[in-house]
């Protein structure tokens, strides 16, 4: 796709398989369509945004979510590709879409689009997004492969502890009190007995809230070696305006003392693409790229707020291209801010309903398959029979649907 007044899109089918096409929407109608997700869209930095959101906004209610998803599916589908679509629906093949959005609508949730009443994209197709050609192809990246590397330790940054921030606070924790067993603790616990979980723990209680989880450790953990990265944290992302991608921030466990791009908070560091990509370069006299200090694993989760927000700017650098530039094939992050358990619980879903844990733990499972990006669209299919089935908030496309996977 690519945005110039309107938006064209051109497709093509592997093999020939059916007719390539192009399209130019209109770009008044996506603009609309644009402003009316970004006003379902949860947005932390307004007050009573998050409650809006999960309260009374598009995606609170099915009957609401549904007319942004056939609005969605109105601007965006064209009516041949849709066709070529329902005739492999209805022959009963399930293809592969490979998406590489513009910039105007990098952060629309393709699952959710509504041709029909009854009918959603993901329903259709398995959909997965592809990284942008020049960061693939870029000349330092070394690409790690799964099959060679399935095997190495799964390296979990999970909940870290940010320095002179509170539990309570802005980059305070997004999981909460993690001491009673739950689908997500089981689950690391078969990465515990297996050996395979760095940091090495003996109880699933201790990855979480951790204090030593900064830059120097990931770097000497991933030059030991890795299967996988799952991130669980803050991100916070550029805004689009600002064309400065690489400014994007990871949030670690490193304090304000640590040598870095990104300008300290308190007494702490962020940890930038722009050091994913750079290393040291400037900052030291011996300086050390980024993907020899941090040799990025071939699967990657950047399971946080805004992760996946590369597209959003013309020239992506952010932190998806950070991860594909440092070694990763395959990425998994988000479009948009995401909700917490917590705050699903206040405003509407049931006491001990964990929604953002279930995603963490689907995520992980995902990454461990042959095919990630098959497994994803058939537990967003599962996502969406729950909330057709039940409308309840904690089921709602607000969640599942902000997640991309990135496949180079």
């Amino acid at each position: 796709m690519a945005d110039a007044g309107d938006v064209y899109m051109s497709w093509r089918w592997v093999g020939d398989a059916a007719a390539p096409g192009v399209a130019a929407l209109p770009g008044a109608a996506i603009d609309a369509v644009v402003r009316e997700l970004a006003a379902a869209l949860p947005d932390p930095t307004v007050p009573g945004g998050l409650e809006r959101t999960l309260t009374t906004a598009a995606f609170a209610a099915p009957d609401t979510e549904y007319l942004l998803a056939r609005d969605l599916s109105r601007a965006l589908l064209p009516y041949d590709l849709a066709g070529q679509l329902h005739t492999l629906y209805r022959q009963g093949i399930r293809p592969l879409i490979r998406l590489q959005p513009s910039p105007r609508v990098a952060q629309v949730p393709w699952e959710i689009l509504a041709p029909a009443p009854d009918l959603r994209l993901i329903d259709i197709a398995d959909i997965g997004l592809l990284a942008p050609a020049g960061v693939v192809h870029g000349p330092a990246r070394i690409a790690r492969c799964w099959a060679e590397t399935r095997e190495l330790p799964v390296v979990a940054v999970l909940d870290p502890r940010i320095p002179g921030f509170r539990a309570d606070s802005e980059l305070g924790s997004v999981l909460g009190r993690m001491t009673h067993p739950t689908p997500l603790t089981r689950r690391l616990a078969g990465h515990i007995d297996s050996g395979r979980l760095r940091p090495a723990v003996t109880t699933p209680a201790e990855i979480f809230r951790r204090t030593d989880l900064d830059r120097d450790w990931l770097s000497r953990t991933l030059r030991a070696g890795a299967a996988r990265l799952l991130y669980v944290g803050h991100v916070t992302a550029a805004p689009p305006e600002s064309g400065q991608s690489e400014s994007t921030e990871l949030h670690l466990a490193c304090t304000a003392e640590t040598a870095g791009f990104a300008e300290p908070q308190r007494t702490h560091r962020p940890l930038s693409a722009k050091d994913l990509l750079l290393g040291t370069h400037t900052l030291a006299a011996d300086p050390v790229s980024g993907q020899e200090l941090w040799p990025v694993p071939s699967r990657v989760a950047l399971i946080a707020c805004e992760s996946g927000g590369d597209l959003r700017f013309t020239e992506a650098l952010g932190l998806v291209a950070a991860m594909i530039t440092g070694g990763a094939e395959l990425v998994t992050a988000t479009r948009w801010p995401l909700p917490t358990d917590l705050a699903f619980q206040r405003w509407g879903a049931a006491a001990d309903a964990t929604p953002l844990q279930e995603v963490v733990r689907a995520v992980d499972t995902a990454h461990e398959a042959a095919d990630p990006v098959a497994e994803l669209a058939e537990w967003q299919r599962d996502r969406l029979r729950a909330w057709r089935a039940t409308g309840a908030v904690e089921d709602s496309p607000v969640l599942w649907s902000a997640f991309a996977t990135f496949a180079t």
